[in-house]
C-alpha cells in the first residue's frame, strides 16, 4: 500500500478505525515555524465526530499528540512524528459484518487485493483515518502562513440545494458559524434541515465542497505529469467518498465558446511579469501551473455507503445474505470533510512550493 503523500513536504500515515491510535509521520517540514498547537488542536476539533446532531455520535477528543520534529515552540526541519489515541470505540457493533461485504465499501476490493480485512469500523479504509491529514495539513498551513497563503473550503451544495459557483458573492468566514459549514447562513439552515431529515430516515445524502486559495504566487507546478490541477486533484480523490473534481469553470466551460472563455491578461503591480488577469475562468491554474489568481476548485462528495436501512448483499462464501447495519455514522459528511479538502491543498500548495523553490536554486 502507499501511505505516503507528497514529494519534498511528505506525509506518511498509520492506524485503523479501532486500533489504538493513528497518526503520521510529517518530513520536509521547514525549520524555524512556530508551531501553534492551540490552532492544529482547532483544525482536529473541525474534523471531529460528534460535533453536531447532523454528525455522527461518536464521541472522541481527538488529542493529538507531537512526538519528534520541535523544539522550544518551533518546527527544526527534523521529521515530525505523532499520534491521537482512539478513545470511543464500539467495535462489537460490526460483528455481524465480519463475513460479509457492505454495499459500496471497501470490504469486498479490500479482501480480493490482501486476503483479510478488518471489518470494525472499515479499518485502514475509514474515514478516521483523515485525522492524519487534518494534522499535516495544519503544519502545511503554518508554513503557508509566512508566504501569505490562505486556503479556505466550504459547503457549496447539498443533494439539490446550492449556491451560486462565484465564491466573491459570499463571505467565507461565516462558513465555520453554522454546523454545516456554509457561508450562506439561510442556505446553511436549509441544508441542516436536510441533512436531518435524511437522517431520521436512516438515509444519507452528497454534495459539493468549494475550496479558495488565495496569495499562491504564480509559477507552482510541473508541466506535462505534475500539473498543479492534477496534483489537487489526486489529492481531493484520495479522501474517502469523493467522486469528483473540477477547477475553474470546470464542466461548466463546454457550454460556453473560447472567446467568452479565454482569461485576458492585465498588467499587474510591482513587477512586469506579476500580471493580473480580467476574468478567472481557469481558476488561478494555466498550463498546469498557477498564474497568481485564486485556485478555485470543487470537490463532488456521494452519499455515505453505511445506511441505516437493511440492504442485501452477500457474504465471504458468495451466499446472499441482508445486512443490517449498527453503529454511529454521519448521514453527510460534508461538513466534516471541509477541514479535510483544506489539510490536502496546503498541503499540496507548500509542495510544490518547496519544489518550485529547489529548482529555482
Amino acid at each position: 500500500m502507499r501511505n505516503t503523500f507528497g514529494n519534498l513536504f511528505t506525509l506518511t500515515t498509520f492506524g485503523e478505525s479501532h486500533g489504538p491510535a493513528v497518526g503520521g509521520v510529517v518530513d520536509g517540514m521547514p525549520a524555524g515555524i512556530d508551531v501553534d498547537m492551540d490552532f492544529i488542536q482547532a483544525e482536529l476539533a473541525r474534523r471531529r465526530p460528534g460535533q453536531s446532531k447532523i454528525t455522527t455520535d461518536r464521541r472522541e477528543t481527538d488529542e493529538v499528540e507531537l512526538l519528534s520534529g520541535v523544539f522550544e515552540g518551533k518546527t527544526t526541519g527534523a521529521p515530525i512524528g505523532f499520534i491521537v489515541r482512539n478513545q470511543n470505540q464500539h467495535s462489537h457493533d460490526y460483528d455481524n459484518m465480519c463475513e460479509l461485504f457492505r454495499p459500496s465499501h471497501a470490504d469486498y476490493t479490500y479482501y480480493y487485493k490482501y486476503g483479510t480485512r478488518d471489518h470494525r469500523g472499515g479499518g485502514r479504509s475509514s474515514a478516521r483515518i483523515t485525522i492524519s491529514r487534518c494534522v499535516g495539513g495544519a503544519l502545511a498551513k503554518l508554513a503557508l502562513r509566512h508566504l501569505g497563503i490562505s486556503v479556505q473550503a466550504y459547503t457549496s451544495q447539498v443533494a439539490h440545494l446550492a449556491l451560486s459557483r462565484d465564491y466573491s458573492r459570499y463571505d467565507l468566514s461565516l462558513a465555520e458559524t453554522n454546523a454545516v459549514r456554509c457561508p450562506d447562513p439561510d442556505m446553511a439552515q436549509q441544508m441542516e434541515d436536510l441533512i436531518a431529515q435524511v437522517k431520521a430516515e436512516g438515509d444519507t445524502v452528497g454534495g459539493i465542497i468549494t475550496c479558495v486559495v488565495k496569495g499562491c504566487p504564480p509559477g507552482l507546478g510541473e508541466p506535462e505529469f505534475g500539473k498543479l490541477h492534477a496534483q489537487l486533484g489526486a489529492a481531493m480523490l484520495s479522501i474517502n467518498a469523493a467522486k469528483g473534481f473540477e477547477y475553474g469553470d470546470g464542466f461548466d466551460c463546454v457550454l460556453t465558446r473560447g472567446s467568452e472563455q479565454n482569461d485576458r491578461f492585465l498588467p499587474g503591480e510591482g513587477s512586469p511579469l506579476r500580471l493580473s488577469t480580467l476574468t478567472n475562468h481557469s481558476g488561478g491554474i494555466q498550463g498546469g501551473i498557477s498564474n497568481g489568481q485564486d485556485i478555485c476548485f470543487r470537490v463532488a462528495f456521494k452519499p455515505v455507503a453505511t445506511l441505516l436501512q437493511e440492504q442485501p448483499t452477500v457474504d465471504i462464501n458468495g451466499h446472499p445474505t441482508v445486512l443490517r447495519a449498527r453503529g454511529r455514522h454521519d448521514p453527510c459528511v460534508l461538513p466534516r470533510a471541509v477541514p479535510i479538502v483544506e489539510a490536502m491543498a496546503s498541503m499540496v500548495i507548500l509542495d510544490c512550493f518547496l519544489v518550485n523553490k529547489s529548482i529555482k536554486m
